[in-house]
């Protein structure tokens, strides 16, 4: 396994890639670095259909800031071990599976090789993902989610449509066959002014560079396996206690114009949840660390704010 930088998009100094196993043999990609005197480790949880090269730019972040950081791919998508003959399905069988990647590469990269203490930066399912370790486990002394996947824009569909869809299409071993209405190709470069991830063009162009010149890191759109398994997932975060918050202070902050997760989930949860704090990006859309450079950094001020704290 290797990385695959671009002229406009090259490799953090440091930066070590590595093999990571996982449940049921999955083999994962992770890459991590430390800076001298380091102040502690940031573990980037990336978001469905993403790749580690989309974060240099955030690593290069907190790298400046005296602060090492670790990522990986999830099963599934980048470099890590596809779960179908064809890659570029999104596909889930149950986000336990992902709880379980990130075990290893705690133990096997984190533990082994990056300095306390350990803070989490989760992006959209990634920050979904981080949710579920926040359940008790207690590696993480501060945790940011941007964008966290607590609920989907279903359009024209009811949500018991979506998932009943979903339940009756896994029942009768259709999970691995794509969701209707979506695209199932990854995005391109001349689809930017319909994009709902970014207004930055430059981000986005720098993106698409990647995947034109690297497609084996590309998935295109989720499968009804997916689809179920994120429901049941939100389902069990949706029945978090009351009288229970996460193992580590968490600020979640929220894209204003977001059109991929629905911020009425995540508030509806912030309503339930105790413990967490929020804020709102006005007028970013969903990927804030691939937004305008004005708007990465209000969120990355509000980050060192948080983290600081």
């Amino acid at each position: 396994m290797q990385l695959y930088p671009t002229t406009e998009n090259r490799t953090p100094p440091g930066l070590t890639c590595l093999e990571v196993l996982s449940k049921g043999g999955i083999r994962l990609r992770a890459a991590y670095a430390v800076p001298a005197s380091p102040k502690g480790t940031v573990v980037i949880f990336g978001g469905r259909a993403e790749y580690l090269e989309r974060y240099f730019e955030t690593m290069n972040d907190m790298l400046r800031r005296g602060l090492a950081v670790v990522s990986f791919d999830w099963r599934g998508q980048g470099e890590s071990d596809r779960l179908l003959p064809n890659r570029l399905r999104g596909h889930a069988v149950d986000f336990a599976d992902f709880d379980a990647d990130v075990d290893a590469v705690f133990s096997r990269v984190i533990i082994a090789h990056c300095p306390k203490p350990f803070f989490g930066l989760g992006h959209s399912t990634g920050g979904h993902l981080m949710l579920r370790t926040l359940r008790g486990k207690k590696w993480l002394e501060r945790a940011v989610l941007t964008a966290p996947l607590l609920g989907f824009h279903f359009g024209a569909w009811p949500r018991p449509l979506a998932r009943g869809l979903s339940f009756g299409a896994t029942r009768l071993g259709l999970g691995s066959a794509y969701l209707p209405g979506l695209s199932h190709l990854p995005q391109r470069r001349e689809d930017f002014d319909s994009n709902a991830l970014t207004s930055d063009r430059r981000r986005w162009d720098r993106d698409m560079s990647t995947l034109e010149q690297f497609p084996q890191l590309a998935v295109g759109g989720p499968t009804f396996g997916w689809l179920r398994a994120a429901l049941d997932s939100i389902d069990e975060l949706m029945e978090w206690p009351a009288n229970r918050g996460p193992s580590c202070p968490t600020l979640m902050a929220l894209a204003g114009m977001d059109r991929v997760v629905n911020n009425a989930g995540t508030k509806a949860f912030l309503g339930r949840a105790p413990g967490f704090s929020s804020l709102t990006i006005a007028d970013s859309r969903h990927e804030i660390l691939n937004e305008k450079t004005e708007i990465r950094e209000r969120f990355l001020a509000a980050f060192d704010a948080f983290i600081a704290a």
